[in-house]
């Protein structure tokens, strides 16, 4: 028994004398905690909308002005033109149209019942559902306000259109999401795990006195990576397109181009990760605690990341996931071409650069030291 008793001692002095284990067991739960806590929400807020409104009546202005004062949503244009809010809806600005027909003033004092249009962005699937209550919950508020007035208002009825995913689909969803997971998981973690272990085994010695530059050495790390990376992305659109029925709708050029970028941003994470690590444990701890949760978290994937804190909408802004998933979404579902994901793709070029610049840097001292 004081055997026993002797060898915890000896681990909680080695977990204690170990300050990077100690404080990855101590902050990670209290990380997770925090983004679990405050991310993890169903509730939409500020969902943007546009409005065609053909009318231009007394009462369509009462119908959107019951949309505009909700809490759930936030009118961001009035459009002239129906091209203007289909094009609103493929860059992502928009969640939601309401189109008022030019006759809608005149049905709506006639016997039987007048009619609008809602148009919905269901590349999301839950949330798609969710923004449809929500509309139907102001329109039928508009419905009992007009009616208190004792004025012989006819019913408001919905044509709804769900745009590029009508069959409601959860992969839709998912598969873009997927394919930012895999690739993360693949090129952050193994290439974090492959210079680490290098550093355990002391093989690092071998490249040491080896007359190679090391950002070349580096490199040639990284490249095996990349190519299974893109050997994955393949796969899983063949996967996604046959068996699951998901439609590739933009180019393939477009695709790959994004995901290289993902993949290269990613490939710098994990060499930022394993200059940090001195063993494959912590390396793999911060890789599935300290970055694979918050990416499911706050990548977009899941839970909508501007429902969260600004703290949190911060943090997911430095994530590539976040950009990743958000322009995977738009060129596979929506068809947008490189053109329309600009943004994110000099985003990612970005984050590659800094993180690069910093492990070149870092994993250049280990080298020669």
């Amino acid at each position: 028994m004081n055997i026993f008793i002797s060898f915890i001692k000896k681990e909680f002095l080695y977990i204690l004398r170990d300050r990077r284990t100690l404080t990855l067991l101590l902050a990670l739960p209290i990380i997770q905690l925090i983004i679990f806590g405050y991310a993890i929400t169903t509730e939409l807020n500020q969902i943007p909308f546009a409005v065609y409104d053909q009318s231009k009546s007394t009462t369509s202005s009462q119908l959107i002005e019951h949309f505009a004062n909700n809490k759930y949503f936030n009118l961001t244009e009035e459009v002239k033109h129906q091209h203007i809010m289909e094009d609103a809806f493929r860059r992502g600005d928009i969640k939601l149209a309401l189109i008022i027909p030019s006759d809608f003033e005149s049905e709506i004092h006639r016997p039987g019942s007048a009619n609008i249009q809602i148009l919905v962005d269901a590349s999301l699937p839950n949330e798609a559902e969710m923004i449809m209550q929500y509309a139907k919950q102001v329109i039928n508020q508009y419905q009992s306000d007009i009616q208190s007035n004792n004025l012989n208002h006819q019913k408001v009825t919905i044509t709804t259109k769900m745009l590029y995913n009508p069959q409601m689909k959860s992969a839709y969803n998912f598969v873009p999401g997927i394919i930012g997971l895999v690739l993360m998981l693949v090129c952050t973690m193994m290439t974090s795990l492959s210079i680490v272990r290098e550093k355990e085994e002391g093989t690092i010695t071998t490249l040491i006195v080896s007359p190679m530059n090391p950002i070349y050495m580096i490199l040639a790390k990284m490249t095996p990576y990349l190519v299974i990376g893109l050997f994955d992305i393949i796969i899983i659109l063949i996967i996604s397109n046959t068996l699951l029925d998901v439609p590739i709708v933009g180019s393939i050029f477009t695709i790959l181009f994004l995901s290289s970028l993902f993949l290269l941003s990613a490939l710098s994470l994990g060499l930022l990760i394993s200059s940090l690590v001195n063993n494959q444990q912590e390396a793999v701890m911060i890789n599935q605690a300290g970055l694979m949760i918050p990416t499911l978290v706050l990548s977009g994937l899941i839970y909508q990341i501007n429902n969260m804190p600004l703290i949190l909408q911060y943090i997911a802004n430095i994530l590539p996931a976040k950009w990743f998933i958000s322009a995977m979404r738009n060129v596979m579902i929506k068809g947008v071409g490189v053109e329309g994901i600009i943004v994110e793709g000099s985003i990612l070029i970005l984050i590659t650069f800094i993180l690069s610049i910093i492990s070149f840097k870092r994993l250049k001292k280990i080298y020669r030291s």
